[in-house]
């Protein structure tokens, strides 16, 4: 038994250890604006736009890493804006921002980026979040999204 949990304890503390890395592509999702409530006259729900901060933090304490490129699209595939033209260097466990304020609606409620980045020794990977706010007075809206590995492009 003691064996069994020394195993499930091992196994699950490997499970939540990400691999080093020299590199990969990244996708976050974002909203330019968020659907709720019931669906009015014209057949849609209330709209609430939000502001969005994108995070890529290195989490590497020793090494840097280099972001070639931050490309954002809208919901329907179409790229908007390369927000890195030239690499930017992030050096250990600092962090780069970028925003978009709440009345930039362009991206719409299926907005994503594409985050492309690369070290030259294996590192921690980075953690790319966006956090999506709109804090008029009376109600407030918050929340984050995480990106995720996907193949590069």
């Amino acid at each position: 038994m003691r064996l069994v949990l020394l195993s499930l304890v091992l196994f699950c503390s490997a499970a939540g250890a990400q691999e080093r890395s020299k590199g990969e592509a990244l996708y976050l999702p974002v909203y330019s604006h968020i659907w709720h409530g019931e669906a009015g006259r014209d057949g849609k729900p209330a709209r609430t736009l939000v502001s969005v901060s994108v995070s890529i933090r290195n989490t590497d304490p020793a090494n840097a890493i280099r972001v070639t490129s931050a490309q954002y699209y809208d919901t329907d595939g179409r790229k908007l804006k390369e927000y890195f033209p030239k690499p930017v260097v992030i050096g250990p466990m600092g962090t780069r921002e970028i925003f978009i304020s709440r009345s930039d609606d362009t991206g719409g409620s299926g907005a994503n980026f594409v985050v492309i980045w690369s070290a030259d020794a294996a590192v921690s990977p980075p953690v790319v979040q966006a956090m999506h706010v709109d804090l008029p007075g009376g109600r407030s809206v918050v929340f984050t999204t995480t990106a995720t590995r996907i193949p590069p492009p």
